[in-house]
């Protein structure tokens, strides 16, 4: 029972953290950008709706500046990158470092506590009479089909199309007189607001807004990829791959509390993940020798010894 309502729990969260995978997945994936603003952004999301929400906010709307703040973000890693020629990993290290003090000097504290404050969570606990954990479930479910079909439209229209091709061949871009500078940090724009709206929706389940609380968020993001794309693939189109992230990050978070009740101390959690990141990365190249192995078997079987 305890293990249930454990994988229950995780599922709730991993819907929440899913969101963060969907921008991660839009700079790492689709736009083949190591950004690593990410660590900083998800914690400046919280900071934003914490002190808000504190300030008397609707919850909502806190969202909102939480995801235009995130975007900012992103806007400045990009400038970095493009405008002064700072290297891609640089450039985001650069502005998550900066973020730290930003979000101390935004919530005016290392921590912000919601007790007592109304969030979206506390408002479908009284309106469906359901508990915390099932009121941030039915959140994360519905933010994060919304995000998908927003996402499946936006990288259909032309703007969206042009993003894609950069990150798959920036050179050819560029000759087809587009600004492939414009397009990174449009791209780096969204990943970064969709990560601090995932750190908004996370901070006011929790009850609580904290500086610290985007450490690891970038393994995290990688995880939920990998996994994803690892049980789901990568068939289909493009919203199913988009898919395949959240449910990755619930597979991950999953796991993470199956191994818990089982024993494992928290303080093993960043060596779990990188066990788990590394299995995952590995599996794909493990999986084509096999093929290849087995294919080249058959290959020999099947032809005539020579006299």
């Amino acid at each position: 029972m305890g293990i249930l309502l454990a994988i229950q729990g995780a599922a709730s969260q991993g819907v929440l953290w899913g969101i963060m995978a969907l921008g991660l997945y839009i700079t790492f994936k689709v736009l083949d950008f190591a950004d690593l603003t990410v660590d900083g952004s998800f914690a400046l999301g919280g900071a934003v709706s914490a002190v808000l929400l504190v300030n008397g906010w609707n919850p909502f709307l806190s969202l909102i500046i939480a995801f235009i703040a995130g975007g900012i973000s992103g806007v400045v890693t990009g400038l970095l990158h493009t405008k002064l020629e700072i290297p891609g990993i640089l450039a985001g290290i650069l502005t998550m470092i900066a973020l730290y003090s930003i979000n101390i000097r935004i919530m005016g504290q290392a921590n912000t506590p919601l007790l007592g404050v109304d969030t979206i969570m506390v408002k479908l606990e009284i309106l469906l009479g359901i508990d915390r954990t099932l009121s941030s479930l039915v959140t994360g479910v519905v933010f994060s089909v919304v995000i998908i079909m927003i996402l499946y439209w936006f990288f259909g229209t032309e703007l969206g199309s042009v993003i894609r091709a950069t990150g798959n061949n920036e050179k050819m871009v560029r000759a087809q007189g587009v600004n492939t500078d414009n397009m990174k940090i449009i791209g780096l724009m969204l990943s970064n607001a969709l990560v601090a709206l995932s750190g908004a929706m996370v901070a006011q389940s929790q009850g609580y807004g904290d500086v610290g609380m985007g450490t690891g968020t970038i393994v995290i993001g990688l995880a939920s990829i990998i996994i994803g794309e690892v049980i789901f693939g990568a068939r289909f189109s493009f919203w199913y791959r988009l898919m395949a992230v959240v449910l990755g990050s619930i597979i991950y978070r999953i796991i993470i509390a199956v191994v818990l009740q089982l024993g494992l101390k928290s303080t093993d959690l960043k060596l779990l993940t990188a066990i788990i990141v590394a299995l995952a990365l590995a599996l794909p190249v493990v999986k084509k020798r096999f093929l290849k192995t087995k294919i080249t078997a058959q290959t020999q079987g099947g032809n005539p010894c020579s006299v």
